[in-house]
C-alpha cells in the first residue's frame, strides 16, 4: 500500500523552497521512499511489492494535489525501478542488493554511445532532463552501439557519472531534471538490457503482469498521473478562492469582481474536465494491469486516453488560473505553481495528442500496409 498522507504534508509544505533549490528536499525524498514508491515495481524476490498501475496512479495523483514535482519525482522512481527488472538476474541483484528502495533514474533516449569490452561496454555520453538524479542509486542510460546493433539500457550506479546541473524549466523546477555526463564507464554484461525487451515487455529474468507490460502501454501514464494530481490541487486552492468571491457577490452585489454564474461556469467546466481526465486514466491503468495480455488496439486506446486526458488537464488548469485573480499569481500562491507545472510537462514528448491521434487511427482510418494517410488515398 502506497501511503502518501505524510508525503502530501510534507511536500506541500517544502514546495517553495525546493523550486528554489530546483530540487526536492532531503526530507521529501526519504518519506517518498518510505511510502513505498521506488519498491512499488520491485521484484518480490528482492523485497519490492510487484504493485498494480491502478494503486500507483491514484498514490501519484494524490500526491500531486500537494507538490506536482514531487509527484512526478514518485510517479519516474516507481517506472524506472520497473524498467531495472529487465535486467539480467545478477544485474538485478546488483541495483537491489541493499534492499528494494533504491532510487533508480534515468533517460530511454539514446544520446550516448556504448562500445564493446571485455565483459561488457565503455559508455560514453550526455543524457539531458534525468529527474531527480541528484538523489539516485542508480541510472538507467540508453545509448546506440557502433555495430549499427539495436540501442541497449545500461545500469550505472550514480556515483560513476557526473551530474551538470542544467534544469532551468519555469515549470516542475524541483524535479532537477539535470544533465548526467558518462566518460568511458564500465559497464558489466549483465548490467544491460536491449531497448527492445523494454517496448515489447519482454523482460529475460521477470515474470510478474507488472514487468510484462509494452512500454507504449504505460509510459504515458506515469508522466500524466502528477498532472492529474497537480489539477485537482488547482481546483482545490481555486474553489477556495472562488467561495470567498461567491460570498461576496451575495453580499456586495454593486461591487466589482465575478459573478456567481460565472464562477460556476468555471466551477463546473474545470471540474468536469479533471473528472473526465481521471476517468480516462484509471482506464489506462486498468488498461496496463492486464500485462501481456494488452491487445494492439488497447495500447492504441491507451495512447488516445492518455494524450486526451493531458490536453483536458491543461484546458482545466488554465480555465482556473485565468479565473483566479490577480492574487492566484503570487509567488507564494500554489495555483501559479500548479498551472507552471501543467504547462510545462503537457509539452512533454510522450504526451503529445498529435501522435496518439495518428497511432489510434491506424487500422481504422488507414491499414498498416500504408504507411501514412496520404498513401492510403
Amino acid at each position: 500500500m502506497l501511503d502518501t498522507e505524510e508525503l502530501a504534508v510534507q511536500a506541500a509544505a517544502s514546495a517553495r523552497t525546493a523550486e528554489e533549490a530546483r530540487r526536492l528536499d532531503p526530507d521529501v525524498v526519504k518519506l517518498l521512499l518510505a511510502a513505498g514508491f521506488a519498491r512499488h515495481f520491485a521484484p518480490r524476490a528482492f523485497g519490492g511489492t510487484e504493485g498494480t498501475f491502478a494503486e500507483l496512479t491514484d498514490a501519484v495523483a494524490r500526491t500531486g494535489a500537494a507538490c506536482p514535482a514531487t509527484a512526478w519525482c514518485a510517479s519516474l522512481a516507481a517506472n524506472l525501478g520497473r524498467m531495472a527488472a529487465y535486467l539480467p538476474a545478477e544485474g538485478q541483484r546488483a541495483v537491489w542488493e541493499q534492499g528494494p528502495d533504491a532510487l533508480v533514474a534515468g533517460s530511454l533516449s539514446p544520446f550516448g554511445k556504448a562500445a564493446p569490452a571485455a565483459d561488457g561496454h565503455t559508455l560514453s555520453g550526455r543524457w539531458p532532463y534525468v529527474s531527480a538524479v541528484t538523489y539516485a542509486d542508480w541510472l538507467l542510460l540508453c545509448a546506440t552501439l557502433a555495430d549499427g546493433e539495436a540501442p541497449r539500457v545500461f545500469a550505472v550506479p550514480r556515483d560513476a557519472v557526473r551530474v551538470v546541473e542544467t534544469w532551468d524549466s519555469a515549470g516542475m523546477r524541483a524535479t532537477g531534471s539535470h544533465t548526467v555526463v558518462a566518460s568511458d564507464v564500465f559497464v558489466p554484461a549483465p548490467r544491460s538490457f536491449a531497448r527492445g525487451d523494454l517496448l515489447t515487455g519482454s523482460p529475460v529474468a521477470a515474470t510478474a503482469a507488472c514487468h510484462r507490460v509494452p512500454l507504449e502501454a504505460s509510459n504515458g501514464l506515469s508522466f500524466a498521473a502528477p498532472l492529474l494530481g497537480a489539477v485537482e490541487g488547482a481546483l482545490g486552492h481555486w474553489t477556495a478562492y472562488a467561495e470567498v468571491k461567491a460570498r461576496a457577490a451575495v453580499l456586495r452585489p454593486e461591487a466589482p469582481g465575478p459573478s456567481r454564474e460565472a464562477l460556476a461556469g468555471v466551477l463546473a467546466h474545470a471540474s468536469g474536465q479533471t473528472d473526465a481526465a481521471r476517468l480516462l486514466l484509471e482506464r489506462c491503468a486498468s488498461t496496463a494491469d492486464l500485462g501481456a495480455d494488452i491487445t494492439p488496439e488497447r495500447i492504441r486506446r491507451t495512447l488516445r486516453d492518455t494524450a486526451l486526458s493531458v490536453r483536458m488537464l491543461a484546458e482545466a488548469v488554465n480555465r482556473l488560473t485565468a479565473n483566479g485573480g490577480t492574487t492566484g499569481f503570487g509567488e507564494s500562491q500554489p495555483l501559479q505553481r500548479h498551472w507552471r507545472d501543467v504547462n510545462a510537462s503537457a509539452t512533454h514528448i510522450a504526451l503529445q495528442f498529435d501522435a496518439a491521434a495518428l497511432s489510434y487511427a491506424e487500422g481504422r482510418l488507414w491499414t498498416t500496409q500504408t504507411s501514412s494517410p496520404e498513401a492510403a488515398r
